[in-house]
């Protein structure tokens, strides 16, 4: 199982040594996305805030390959396969599709994606649009892995979901390498959690390279289980989640757990109402077309709680996806 290396003695699913590898692996893939500053922010994350001037530094994954940072993960998975391996299955409706149908694409074998009869439209034709094979499922969490299964035994294809995978952390790892090269002063960095594959990946490359950074979780308030986990100290499941930032709505796995429990500073819960205007304030001041769960990393540094925080001066936020309904964009009433 290539989800499973790596872990001889290290409880970990990640190592600054395997993160490296795969930065390695995926470089010639890869965008090297660019640091955005914007001084409307900074004044905005600095008001009211007890350690004076605040200075956020944007990691733009918006301008990833397929639209996020889930090209990373993906990419490092399909390949880090065995040359005997001519299919990879996953079923999400999400970035993480597209990212393995790209991915697929350019190691020039199949990518079979269960999508949820309920998936829009503009999710299929993306996926379609990166070479992928859609299978259409009911929108069960149990219909779709059993037509994965099928899928599997079918094809003799290889399982890559979108966060509890070894080579998948370690892919979205390398995000925090190439921000540390960047901005090598970061004292925090904001990043949004669903899954926790972004997250702890972050937690384990920017802990080893820099050991006193601090690393913050954005969650919605609405689908608050790392919050939840973190508090009580034991992997509380997502249940019956509410927002916006669509990309959010998954729990944890053990494995992200794990990271995300050792390494996290802290989580900062953010409104939906926030996470709009955060979303809507980047549109409008940076000119960057980010999707609601980036939107969560940015609420998060002008949240209160965040202010409230006294040290961090220099701070990193994943802006992790930009696939947007341009149709359907939260702010406008329908």
């Amino acid at each position: 199982d290539s989800g499973m290396h790596g872990r001889a003695g290290n409880p970990y699913a990640a190592t600054i040594e395997t993160i490296q590898k795969a930065m390695n692996r995926i470089q010639p893939y890869i965008h090297r996305t660019p640091v955005l500053t914007c001084s409307t922010l900074d004044t905005r994350a600095s008001e009211g805030c007890p350690s004076g001037v605040r200075q956020l530094f944007f990691k733009c994954e918006v301008f990833q390959k397929v639209g996020a940072f889930k090209f990373r993960g993906a990419c490092n998975a399909v390949m880090s396969l065995p040359s005997t391996v001519t299919d990879v299955v996953t079923h999400s409706s999400g970035n993480h599709a597209q990212a393995l149908a790209l991915a697929a694409q350019l190691r020039g074998i199949r990518a079979h994606i269960v999508m949820p009869s309920n998936a829009p439209a503009v999710k299929r034709q993306a996926v379609e649009g990166y070479g992928g094979l859609i299978t259409t499922c009911e929108p069960t969490q149990a219909a779709r892995e059993a037509t994965c299964a099928q899928i599997v035994a079918k094809t003799g294809g290889v399982l890559i979901p979108p966060y509890d995978h070894d080579d998948v952390i370690a892919g979205q790892g390398t995000i925090a390498i190439e921000l540390l090269e960047q901005v090598p002063s970061l004292d925090a960095i904001i990043v949004p959690v669903g899954g926790g594959g972004m997250l702890s990946g972050i937690c384990i490359a920017a802990k080893a390279i820099k050991p006193s950074i601090l690393i913050f979780a954005a969650e919605p308030a609405g689908a608050d289980d790392v919050a939840r986990s973190m508090s009580l100290g034991r992997l509380v499941p997502q249940t019956d989640p509410h927002t916006v930032a669509d990309g959010l709505r998954t729990g944890m796995s053990d494995r992200t757990w794990a990271i995300i429990r050792d390494h996290v500073h802290s989580v900062v819960t953010v409104s939906e109402e926030e996470i709009i205007q955060a979303m809507r304030l980047v549109w409008e001041r940076m000119k960057v077309v980010i999707e609601p769960s980036a939107a969560v990393g940015v609420a998060a540094a002008l949240s209160g709680q965040f202010k409230q925080l006294r040290g961090p001066q220099q701070v990193g936020i994943v802006l992790c996806g930009g696939n947007v309904d341009l149709d359907n964009l939260p702010w406008v009433k329908s």
